[in-house]
């Protein structure tokens, strides 16, 4: 387990990242210090240690993979990209996990493939933790990775684009869920697509901490 947030940090900085991210799925990296900022945190609330984690739309792994370095005793990664999942396998294989404390899912948190991760988590999760698409290019993306994480554990951590808020806080109600804390951060989209202008752009963007 990491001694400390900072060492956290530096740990997931070293992760392999995306090698031609997708936009349709936008594919944005989670900074590596905002990460250790909420797994910390989780930390110290006992979401961590010896639980059993989702990281739902998990990328190269950077959640799931704190998780783990916090103490989670099996982490679940979830995603529809098997390039990314390719790089999820390399992160792990460099931690030397065992693979007994994991097991990746193919598969998107859609309509089409609810039941099949609910089949393979095998009932209720301790903890969720996800950075969903944000739904610019897939209207309605984030709803779904909500959802989906409101009916596998009683404790989510998700994060939103500060400008949904208010969505955000419709669907926790609406799934009897409650807003617990949450952390605001100006979240670094780095230069990963030809259209994109700036070299690092930042955006509002928040983590919710929810709860049943």
């Amino acid at each position: 387990m990491s001694a400390s947030k900072s060492s956290l940090a530096v740990a997931l900085s070293k992760l392999k990242l995306f090698s031609k991210p997708d936009v349709k799925l936008e594919q944005y990296p989670t900074d590596s210090e905002i990460a250790a900022e909420i797994l910390w945190n989780a930390h110290m609330r006992g979401d961590l240690d010896n639980k059993i984690v989702a990281d739902l739309g998990c990328g190269t792994g950077i959640l799931g993979i704190g998780a783990l370095l916090l103490g989670a005793k099996k982490v679940f990664f979830v995603d529809i990209d098997k390039n990314a999942l390719e790089i999820l396998k390399q992160n792990l294989d460099d931690l030397d996990a065992n693979e007994s404390i994991y097991e990746i899912i193919n598969k998107y948190v859609s309509n089409v493939s609810l039941d099949y991760v609910s089949d393979c988590v095998k009932g209720k999760l301790d903890v969720v933790f996800q950075n969903p698409p944000f739904g610019t290019k897939e209207e309605h993306a984030d709803k779904m990775f909500l959802e989906k994480a409101f009916e596998l554990s009683d404790t989510v951590y998700s994060f939103h684009k500060l400008s949904t808020e208010k969505f955000v806080n419709a669907i926790t109600r609406d799934h009897n869920f409650r807003i617990t804390e949450k952390w605001i951060f100006k979240f670094p989209l780095k230069q990963t697509q030809k259209f994109h202008k700036k070299r690092i752009e930042h955006i509002d963007v928040g983590c919710w901490r929810l709860e049943r």
